[in-house]
Parts: structure tokens; sequence; C-alpha cells
């Protein structure tokens, strides 16, 4: 059964009149007017009680008070005792325990707990100001609603949003649609995304990116600490450098922009421009640390590269910006061309002014093996060091030096094998060209034979250590993964497109924001 209507009782009055002309049907009240419904007390300077209707007009210095959680001020306020709803117009102001709004008219109906405006209304509290267009307040949940325009300026950063959920007293905000988040440091946008404005924490959904004044940090799941200014990034994170030309791609990554560092995994690859061409870099596990001009780049665990002309696999990289030189750490094995190169240090030296990559040196059991480009065999240079220069990107010129040994199967003009040269020497420059060993020039207690094929059995025609790993060799940028690494990204990007293909709803509201009176309380 509906409950019986409570009436409005009149508390106060300085006077009490009926005024049929200037009020037919009413009681007119004036000076220092109070009424009570039921648990709600109405003050003014005037009032018409429509006692039949269970309904009241309140002029000048209206407040409607309800217990401690709200306060609505106006000029002008129009009370239903049985819809239990209030009008207020007139420099309309409402104050809960957590914020203040200020519009021209507010609704508010007490059935539902609920407060709505649709004039421009200002919302403040200690932290943020919001402005919009309109909006709907909750009063049991101590929610703000805004289904257009809105606003929330904080003095670090600016939110912008068509559909943002703002709860007043634990300064969670819930984005839903393009939205943009703007401070001085850095861009963020979302279309789906939670903000909590005090801690300055924040976990963004769909469509998501941070924007750095050099970086661009994108991600299916993003969360962010504005006081760290730390960022973290799931599934198919993607870091644009503007300043270096560079990618970094994988599946989690982790950007600390004070420390002007990061680190990504689980696929991860950094892609570099060089020199018209691209250098793909591949680990377990990327880190880049220190700003553009002392920045390091260290990559670990089966670490694999690729560049055109140029590819390579070792434990883990080493590469320093400040002095040009990148590291091959842990069985290095570089291919130039068609060369394989081999040692036990490898070290690649970049030219600082011109960004190119300058010499390669390789210390300890330098191997150089290609196979014969006719035949069956393989040129193989053996040495204790090596020493190379580059010319446009490509090795050129190389220096073996200390122990020196040769198995080289020279051709004439019309490729026609001419003999096997097996050679001993101090040092041994070779020439490349078009990534082929053009020239071969001995020095120094030079001491060696070229044979006829059928005089050199094949035993001896391969240095003492020789391995050829040829089936190893990156061909191309999607080599550098194992199929280890391919079957986690399919599983990865198949998850990403299926969240992608889900119908985009408002986030849960979080059980910290749901909690977040009680956690005070305790």
């Amino acid at each position: 059964m509906a409950q019986t209507p409570k009436i409005i009782l009149v508390e106060h009055s300085d006077y009490f009149d009926v005024n049929q002309i200037e009020a037919p049907d009413a009681a007119l009240l004036t000076g220092n007017v109070r009424v009570n419904h039921d648990g709600v007390i109405m003050t003014c300077n005037k009032a018409y009680y429509f006692q039949k209707e269970n309904y009241i007009k309140a002029f000048g210095d209206v407040q409607l008070v309800q217990g401690d959680t709200l306060y609505l001020n106006s000029k002008y306020a129009e009370y239903n005792g049985n819809m239990k709803q209030a009008y207020a117009t007139g420099d309309a102001v409402m104050h809960s325990p957590e914020s203040t709004l200020v519009t021209d008219t507010i609704n508010f109906n007490r059935n539902t707990q609920e407060v709505y405006y649709n004039s421009n209304g200002t919302i403040t509290n200690r932290d943020n100001t919001l402005k919009s267009k309109s909006g709907k307040y909750y009063v049991t949940e101590k929610k703000f609603q805004f289904l257009t325009a809105v606003t929330i300026t904080n003095p670090k950063y600016v939110i912008k949003s068509n559909h943002l959920d703002y709860y007043s007293n634990s300064g969670h905000s819930y984005l839903f649609g393009p939205s943009t988040i703007t401070s001085k440091t850095n861009y963020i946008y979302t279309e789906k995304g939670f903000y909590d404005t005090k801690r300055n924490l924040a976990h963004f959904l769909r469509k998501s990116y941070i924007k750095y004044d050099d970086r661009l940090i994108e991600g299916d799941s993003l969360y962010y600490d504005r006081n760290r200014e730390f960022a973290s990034a799931t599934r198919n994170v993607k870091i644009k450098d503007s300043v270096n030309r560079g990618i970094v791609k994988g599946h989690y990554a982790e950007l600390y922009k004070n420390q002007d560092s990061m680190f990504v995994t689980k696929r991860a690859v950094a892609v570099n421009f060089v020199e018209n061409d691209s250098v793909y870099i591949h680990g377990k596990k990327l880190m880049v640390t220190g700003p553009e001009d002392n920045r390091i780049i260290r990559a670990f665990n089966n670490v694999r590269f690729y560049k055109t002309d140029m590819s390579g696999k070792c434990d883990s990289i080493h590469s320093s910006a400040k002095i040009g030189l990148t590291k091959l750490i842990g069985n290095p094995i570089l291919w130039n061309g068609d060369s394989q190169i081999t040692g036990d240090i490898m070290h690649l030296i970049g030219d600082k002014k011109t960004q190119k990559i300058d010499s390669l040196k390789v210390l300890n059991n330098t191997f150089i093996v290609s196979k014969d480009t006719l035949g069956t065999g393989f040129n193989q240079v053996k040495g204790q060091n090596l020493f190379g220069k580059f010319l446009d990107g490509k090795l050129h010129d190389v220096d073996i030096i200390k122990n020196a040994e040769v198995v080289y199967y020279m051709r004439n003009d019309a490729q026609e094998l001419i003999g096997i040269n097996k050679n001993v020497s101090s040092k041994i420059n070779i020439i490349f060209d078009n990534k082929e060993i053009e020239d071969i020039t001995f020095f120094k207690q030079v001491d060696g034979t070229i044979f006829p094929e059928n005089e050199l059995p094949e035993p001896d025609r391969k240095l003492r250590g020789m391995v050829w790993r040829g089936d190893e060799r990156i061909k191309s940028k999607d080599d550098i993964f194992t199929d280890e690494d391919n079957e986690l990204n399919a599983k990865l990007v198949k998850q990403g497109e299926a969240e992608e293909a889900k119908k985009n709803v408002p986030m849960k509201v979080r059980k910290e924001t749901l909690n977040y009176d009680k956690k005070k309380k305790k």
C-alpha cells in the first residue's frame, strides 16, 4: 500500500495571513519562515503555503536543509510535499560536505535522492573546479554525473569529457567516450578511463595514449602516476620517440619520465631509424635510460638484431649514445652480407656527429666465414683480433691482426676456380665490395700455398674451430623473433582484438570508490 504523504508543517513565521488577491487558496507567511517536511527544513523570508496541495513557494534567502548531507540556497524555491520534490532558482547554490554547486536552477528529487540541473553549473571542492552545461548529483552515492561537455580544472591538469562520473568524497573520476587530460608535462587521450584526482593515479582502457614533448605511449591498458611521472602499459604497447626517430614495441612497458627511462618486455623490439634504414633490436627485456645525448640502450636474453645489410645475435647488448659504442656481449655473431663474423668480444663504434656506424672491433678468436659463391666450400679468415671500417653503412675495410689464417677459393674473371689459397701471416687486410670479399692482402711472415682443388683434401679446407651457422642467419625483421615470441604475440593481439570488438560501456565502479567513506572511518 502506498504511504499517505506527510503534511508540510509550519514551525515558525513572524506573520501569518490569508490574502486571496495576492495568493488565492494559500496562507501568506512572512518573516523568519521555517517549515519542516519529513526531516527536510526550509527557511526563507516569505512563503505561500498551499495546505490543500501540500505545496509551498518560498521567496528571499531560501534555504533547504537535508540533515548534514545537503544544503540548497536560492532566491526562489518551490517544494511539493506529496511528490517530495524541490525546485530552486535564482543564484542557486547546493552545498554537500565535499563540494559546492553554483548554477541558475536546481531540481531535487527526495524520493530518488537525485539533484539535477540543465543550466551552466560550476562545482568546486578543495582540489578541483568542475564546469558543465548540465549534470546530476546522486546524494547517497555522492556522485556527480555529466553527459554533456564537462571540464575539471586542477592546479596540475585539465580534464575534458562528454561523459564523466565524479565522486565528490573520493575525487574519483570515471571517463567515457573521447576524453582528454592536459597538463604542462603531458597530454592524455582516452575513451574509457579512471582518474583519482586526489592521489593523481589513473587507469585508461580504450584507445588511450600519453603524449610527452618527444614521446608518445600507447597500449590497450595504461596506468599512470602523476606524482612520480610513472606510466605502465599492457598489451599492444607502442612508444614513439620523435627526437631519436625510434619506436619501441612490446606487450608490457614501464616508463619513468623524471629518470628518462623505460623498460619493455613480452616480444619487445626497438626500431631506430639510422642512415635511411631501420635497425631492429629484440630481446626478452629492453631498457632505455638517459637523455638524448647520454642515452643507453640495453637488451637482455637471446638478443637478435636486423638491419638491411647487417644482422646478428648475442646474449645481451649495451649501447651508449654518449661514446657511440655498442657492445655485443656473450657469444656474439654478426652477419655482414653473406659473411659470418664471430669472436669473444664484439664492439660496433658509431660516429657521434653523423650518427652512422663507423667501425667494428672483434677481440679474441676472430673468425670470418662465407660460402664460396659458386662451389660448396667456405672462405675463411681466422685471427686474434679484427678491426673494420664501414663505408656508407656497409663493412668495407677489415684488418685481421695476429695469428691470421686463411682458406680462400680463388676465381678468375670468368668465375672459374683457379685454386684454394691456404695461408698464414701476421696480418690480413680484406676489402669488401657489395657485401662480398673483393680483395685479400697478406702482411709479414706470409707462409702459404695455392692448391689446385683436387690436391687439397676436404678436411684440410676447414680451419680449426670453423663452424658455419648459416641456418641461424637473420634475413628479415621478422626473423628476430622466436616461435615462442610469435605465439605470445598472436595470443595477446587476439585478446586485444576481442576487447576492442566488445561493446564500449562505462567502467565498473571500483570497490575503492564505493568503500571510500568506510575506509576513511577506519
